[in-house]
Order: C-alpha cells, then sequence, then structure tokens
C-alpha cells in the first residue's frame, strides 16, 4: 500500500513538472509574443509618421523651395496662418489620382494638388481648401476635385464657412474630361452653398481658363499683389487671337480686377495681410444664413452725438466732400471695412457696427463723379445689398444722389437693366433697413436708393436735404423755360425761378409731410436716431410672395 501510494505521488509529481514547464513555454511565448506586437506597432507608426512627414512635402523638397522663391507659401503653410494655432485639421491626406495615362503613373503624391481640411479662425469653426502648387502645377484632378467637394459639403451641413485658396496652372490636362468634371462638381456647390454659408476666395497665384469660375461664384475674392492673376486666356492666346500683346499683370493682376473689372473685392500686399484681412471680415459675418448677424460687447456709446456732422456737407449742392467722413462718425469707433474701394468709387459699401451689431454700409460718394449712379456702382451696390439680405446683416444706406449717370456710354451699356439691379435688391431684402439722406435724392435715384417706396424701415433726412423729381435747375430749365425767354433779364429771372423751386420744392419737409421721410434730424443726432432704429428693428419680421425664385434683371 505503501509502495502504490509512493508510485502515484511520483506520477502526480511528474505531471505537475510537465505542466508547470509548459505554463514556462507559454508565458515565455507570450512575452516574446508581446515583444514581437510592439515592435510591429512601434513600425507601423513609424510608417505613419514617414508617409505623413512625406505628404506634408507636397511636391518635394526642390518644388517648395522652387514655390518659397517665387514670395509663395505652401499650401500647408497658408492653412496653418490663416487658422487659429493649432487648430488645423487636415483631411484626405493620403489620397491619390487614379490616373496612369501620359505618365501620371510615375507622378503620384499622397494628398494630390489640394489640401483640405477644417478648424477655427477666432474660435469659430471654418472649413478651407488650398491648391498645391508643388505638386503637377496645382492643377485640378478628378481626385483633388473629390476633395474640394467632400469639404464644401461639411461646411454645408455643419453651417460654417468655406475658404479657398487658389494657387493652380487649371484643369489636369492628362485626365481630360474627368478633371473638367471635378470643376462641374465645384462649381455645382458654389452655387448650392450660395447664401448658405459665406464663401471667400484667395487668389495666391494663377487661376486660368475655368478655374477662375469658381472664384467668381463666391461672395467675395481677395487678390495677393504680385502673385495672383485671373484669366479666362493667357497672353499667349490673347496675342494668337488678337495680335495684342499684355503680360500676365496687366493681363490679370489684382490691380487690373480690383480697379477695372470689378472682379476682386480685396487685394493685399502680402499672404500674410491678406490672412488678417480675411480674418477681420469673417468677424463682421455670421457663419451661416440661420445665424444673426455676429454682435460684440459696444465699447462706443450709442447715444454719441458728433456736432461736426452739421458741417460735414457743404452748402452749396455742386460742391464735394468725402461721405467717408460721415460714415466714421456715425458707426461703432470709426470702424469700417470697405469692400470693393477701388472698383466704382462713386458708391461706397462696406461693413462696420452700431451698437455692437454688425450692419452693411451703401453710401453714395459726393467727391466721385457726384455720386451718380453708373452701371459698375449699380452692379456694385446690388450685390452688396443682396449678401448682406442673405446673411440676415442689416443695411444702413447714406444717400446723396444727383441722379444716374447719363451718356450714350452708359445708355447703351444697359444702365437701365444694371439700375433696376439695385431697385430690386432693396425691394427684396427683408433685413432692417435704414436710410438717411444727406443733401440731394433726385428722380429715379431717389427711389432706387432705399426709398420708403422699396420698403425701407425707417427714412431720415438733414434739414438741408433736397428731395425732388429733379435739381431746381434742371426743373427750371424744363418748366420755366418759357418764362425765362420772355423775360427783360432772363438771368435774374432763371435766378428767381431756381430760388423759388428750392424754397418750394427741393427741401426734406414735403417728403416729411407725405410719410415719405420718418423725420428730419439734426445731423449731429444721426448716430443715436440709427442705434434707436436698429434696437426697434431686431425683432423685424418679413416676406416675399411664395415663388421659386425671382428673375432679377441680369
Amino acid at each position: 500500500m505503501t509502495n502504490s501510494m509512493s508510485i502515484d505521488d511520483e506520477i502526480i509529481t511528474k505531471k505537475n513538472e510537465r505542466i508547470s514547464s509548459l505554463r514556462g513555454i507559454t508565458i515565455a511565448t507570450e512575452s516574446t509574443s508581446n515583444a514581437s506586437d510592439a515592435q510591429k506597432q512601434t513600425s507601423k507608426l513609424e510608417q505613419l509618421e514617414s508617409r505623413r512627414k512625406t505628404a506634408h512635402l507636397g511636391g518635394g523638397e526642390r518644388r517648395v523651395e522652387s514655390q518659397h522663391k517665387r514670395g509663395k507659401l505652401t499650401a500647408r503653410e497658408r492653412l496653418v496662418s490663416l487658422f487659429d494655432d493649432g487648430s488645423f485639421t487636415e483631411m484626405d491626406t493620403f489620397v491619390t489620382h487614379r490616373s496612369n495615362d501620359l505618365g501620371l503613373d510615375k507622378q503620384r503624391f499622397e494628398g494630390d494638388s489640394v489640401v483640405t481640411g477644417h478648424g477655427t479662425v477666432d474660435g469659430r469653426q471654418v472649413f478651407a481648401y488650398a491648391q498645391d502648387f508643388t505638386v503637377l502645377g496645382g492643377s485640378l484632378s478628378q481626385i483633388a476635385g473629390q476633395k474640394i467637394s467632400k469639404v464644401m459639403d461639411l461646411a454645408m451641413r455643419t453651417g460654417a464657412p468655406i475658404i479657398g485658396i487658389n494657387d493652380s496652372g487649371g484643369a489636369r490636362i492628362q485626365e481630360g474630361l474627368d478633371s473638367l468634371a471635378g470643376y462641374g462638381e465645384i462649381f455645382k456647390r458654389n452655387t448650392l452653398a450660395s447664401g448658405v454659408v459665406p464663401q471667400i476666395t484667395m487668389i495666391a497665384g494663377p487661376a486660368a481658363g475655368g478655374a477662375v469660375y469658381s472664384p467668381a461664384l463666391t461672395d467675395f475674392i481677395y487678390m495677393v499683389e504680385g502673385i495672383g492673376q485671373m484669366y479666362i486666356t493667357g497672353p499667349d492666346v490673347v496675342k494668337a487671337v488678337t495680335g495684342e500683346e499684355v503680360s500676365h499683370e496687366e493681363l490679370g493682376g489684382a490691380a487690373a480686377h480690383a480697379s477695372r473689372s470689378g472682379v476682386a473685392h480685396f487685394t493685399a500686399e502680402s499672404e500674410e495681410a491678406c490672412f488678417d484681412h480675411i480674418r477681420a471680415l469673417l468677424s463682421y459675418l455670421p457663419s451661416n444664413n440661420v445665424e444673426s448677424a455676429p454682435s460684440v460687447a459696444p465699447t462706443d456709446s450709442p447715444d454719441r452725438a458728433d456736432a461736426e456732422l452739421r458741417d460735414v456737407v457743404p452748402n452749396a449742392a455742386n460742391q464735394p466732400y468725402d461721405v467717408m467722413d460721415v460714415i466714421n462718425k456715425v458707426v461703432d469707433n470709426g470702424d469700417f471695412l470697405s469692400v470693393h474701394h477701388n472698383f466704382a468709387p462713386n458708391v461706397v459699401v462696406g461693413f462696420a457696427r452700431l451698437d455692437g451689431k454688425s450692419i452693411g454700409v451703401v453710401a453714395n460718394q459726393a467727391n466721385q463723379m457726384a455720386g451718380m449712379l453708373d452701371i459698375d456702382a449699380s452692379d456694385k451696390a446690388a450685390r452688396f445689398v443682396r449678401f448682406c439680405d442673405a446673411f440676415n446683416i442689416p443695411l444702413v444706406t447714406f444717400v446723396d444722389v444727383p441722379g444716374f449717370m447719363p451718356g450714350t456710354q452708359q445708355e447703351h451699356g444697359g444702365l437701365i437693366r444694371h439700375g433696376a439691379k439695385l431697385l430690386y435688391a432693396y425691394v427684396e431684402a427683408t433685413v432692417p433697413k435704414m436710410a438717411v439722406i444727406l443733401r440731394k435724392a433726385y428722380g429715379g435715384a431717389y427711389i432706387v436708393m432705399s426709398s420708403k417706396e422699396l420698403r425701407s424701415d425707417v427714412n431720415l433726412a438733414w434739414p438741408g436735404s433736397e428731395i425732388a423729381v429733379m435739381g431746381p435747375d434742371g426743373a427750371v430749365n424744363v418748366i420755366g423755360r418759357r418764362a425765362i425767354a420772355d423775360a427783360d433779364d432772363p438771368e435774374a429771372e432763371r435766378a428767381k425761378q431756381v430760388a423759388d423751386y428750392r424754397e418750394q420744392f427741393a427741401n426734406p419737409y414735403i417728403a416729411a409731410n407725405r410719410g415719405y421721410i420718418d423725420d428730419v434730424i439734426d445731423p449731429a443726432q444721426t448716430r443715436p436716431q440709427l442705434v434707436k432704429a436698429l434696437r426697434m428693428l431686431e425683432s423685424k419680421v418679413d416676406s416675399l410672395p411664395p415663388k421659386k425664385h425671382g428673375n432679377i434683371p441680369l
């Protein structure tokens, strides 16, 4: 019995030893396996970091260096400069084109020719893309079009502004129609996003051919002086077709588009200055069409009167003055962001704050063409009014307009049609609308400039203003012609009739008597009066007749 127990014990002991041995092998195997997994994980992370680093180089160090030599930032440097520190998150970093034609199979770069993503600007969410000129000249591929489309879709879904930075040679010829389809997808989204989220374009390099139409569909275009150019056909094509020799800058540079064509709303001397200005512009805009216009805690007294306003407008009806002297004394802290500053200077448009709230300002500029409305001024003001209305920004209009510009060039250029755009824009606008007549408001131009008949809410006039069908001199030429011709002293008779007309008709009191003007005010009280009006209109609700859309006289 004892021997039997010993044998059993021995068997059990050996069994336990084998189990322990196997456990040791298992533990050793697990330890080795864990070490191997850790090494593999480290290797994967290193691979990720390496690929991301390569992607961030775009077309490679040589092309990055070439970009810098041109005085241009790279796509990612631009986005980092635009967004708040550390807030930019890139999307689709590792996407590449899929074409193998014409040597493209040997030219694949992760991220392709555009960098896309999102971040914050002054704490507010913004989406953006920047074309990468170091990758195949920034040419648009099908996949680049898809990347841009994706970020635009996200901007629409989340209700955030979209900013595009253009620096591209145009369509990627090797991809043919696929590249054109990419442009079409972008244009479609530009159109659908119009009036829903603010769209801003920065031209920081070439934009040629079909590439210019996406910027043209956006709300505001910035051009960097010296490096930004836009044109449908380049200088070589122009010379071949017309024989005209013109440089890239003369044809489509910042100065040409900011002052002559009106395509560009702003210019900047450097990319850094451009980013600063874009941030300033965004501060006046809501993120989407559902939000109210931004407001800040006011630092300027709402009751602040300014006696200097009584002397801004000269007594002589034909003497010029700078309407900016009025605007700066009325808006908060004299801060005004002028839009289209160099284009159609006879009308001023831009953003300011009143009682801390964003407003859009439209004003006739008396020291440019006497403040008359012409084709370009009508287009400029109409587009601005429609933007403000789309994004719930109240409008303040300062009126000093003797009429529309006469002449065959204007008439044959379609002044009637273009002037009707401004009329249409004011009628269509449902935001709070306030107007102050500073001096002259004659004829059809009086009606067009936010008159009561165009659904303006509050209309004020200064005591020296003249509101009539036409100015005294013109009126007397029509209605007093016979009496002047028959008078013993025609000049004296004419002067008497002009004075009589001015006293009887060319003043604000007839308009006030009929309710076309809500009040005649002391110019010094312009700011307090507008602040009161804006506060009163804060809860304004207005609408348009049910329809798909109107047919503005384009």
